[in-house]
Order: C-alpha cells, then sequence, then structure tokens
C-alpha cells in the first residue's frame, strides 16, 4: 500500500467536512495536512517504543543516543546484538529493551512481516502486529497510518487528538475516550485522516 496522495488526502478531507462541523472549520482554515509518513521497517517500530510515555524532547534525547552506539543502523539484528546494559545506558528502560528485542526477533522470524502488512487489509495487519509483544493497539494503529498508509487506521484513546477537537470545537471540556471513539466512528473510512486535521489543528493554532 503506498501513502496516500494529495488528491486522496483532499478528497477524504472534504468528505469529513460534510459529516463534522468542527472538522470542517479546521480544514477550513488550515487546509489538507501533510501525511506523517514513515518507512515500513524495525526502524520505526523501535523509535515508536522507545517514545511511548516520554516527552518528545526526552525520548529524541534516547534515541539518539541508541541510534549513536549502533552507527545510526538501528535494525532487527543490531538490536539483538547489542547488550542490554549498553542500551540501558542509553536511557532505554528495560521492559522497552524486552518490546524492542520481541519486536526484532519477530521480524527476523518472519511473524513479522512488512511487506505482508501493505498486501493485508486494515483488519488483518492490525492482527499481525498486536499478536507481537511491545505492540500494543496505539503503536499498532499508528504504524498503520504512518508506514503503511491506511487512511482509517486510527489511535483510539489518543489524548491530543482529543484535546485537538476540543480546542477546534472551543469546548470547556474534552470528551471521554468513549464517546470520542463513537465520534470517530461517523469518520470511516477516513479517521486517519480526520486524525491529522486535529493534530494540525492541536500544532498550529493557539
Amino acid at each position: 500500500m503506498a501513502h496516500p496522495t494529495r488528491t486522496d488526502l483532499k478528497t477524504a478531507c472534504e468528505t469529513l467536512a460534510d459529516r463534522d462541523l468542527v472538522l470542517a472549520r479546521i480544514y477550513a482554515t488550515l487546509g489538507v495536512p501533510d501525511w506523517r509518513a514513515a518507512p515500513a521497517s524495525f526502524d520505526t517500530l523501535a523509535r515508536s517504543v522507545i517514545y511511548q510515555l516520554l516527552s518528545t524532547k526526552a525520548a529524541a534525547t534516547i534515541w539518539g543516543r541508541v541510534a549513536g552506539l549502533l552507527d545510526g543502523d538501528v535494525n532487527q539484528n543490531s538490536i539483538l546484538a547489542t547488550d542490554e546494559t549498553a542500551l540501558r545506558a542509553c536511557g532505554v528502560s528495560r521492559p522497552k529493551i524486552r518490546h524492542m528485542r520481541a519486536i526484532a526477533e519477530a521480524v527476523q522470524t518472519g511473524a513479522l512481516d512488512f511487506n505482508r502488512l501493505k498486501r493485508s487489509d486494515i483488519g488483518q495487519a492490525r492482527g499481525e502486529l498486536v499478536a507481537v509483544k511491545g505492540i500494543g493497539p496505539w503503536t499498532a494503529e499508528i504504524f498503520l497510518m504512518n508506514a503503511v498508509g491506511h487512511l482509517d487506521a486510527f489511535p483510539v484513546g489518543d489524548v491530543g487528538l482529543m484535546e485537538g477537537y476540543r480546542r477546534a470545537a472551543e469546548a470547556p471540556e474534552r470528551l471521554g475516550s468513549k464517546p470520542f471513539s463513537e465520534l470517530a466512528e461517523t469518520w470511516r473510512p477516513y479517521r486517519g485522516v480526520a486524525a491529522h486535521l486535529l493534530w494540525n489543528w492541536r500544532n498550529n493554532m493557539p
């Protein structure tokens, strides 16, 4: 699956704007968002593991140390060949090291195959990802969206999205996870595009 074209995104945005007044406001103000594209690779998943539950600045520092340790080549083989003590010295927690190694082993054995993910429908691809220890639903959806290009991948429960919707709606409080997820159902099959609209608003508007 290729990443969506500008035409794909424009069509999706127009459909979403017809369905949701808040998304219509975002689209009218900021236009078509840039797609957060990333390679479908171990490197992308490993980076996602590092960034979980950390500030962007802290995660970027740790990732930079890991990349430096591995001479810029973060892949399944280099992670499995690196001593845990060295990764810990970079600031990577033991649970995250276990998760990265579990993902690396899945890639090595073929249990996780990036080319197969690209050919699969979103349900099959999601199932293959979450079957690997260390890849939770949020990470799987982000990977399917950014690295595989699924327009309907959606990280349910993402606080940044809920906050983006609150700000664009000028609401006093954020929707809870359940009502926000129910609202997102009305955005199918373009929930991933809706996510990009909401991130765009949160990152660019006061």
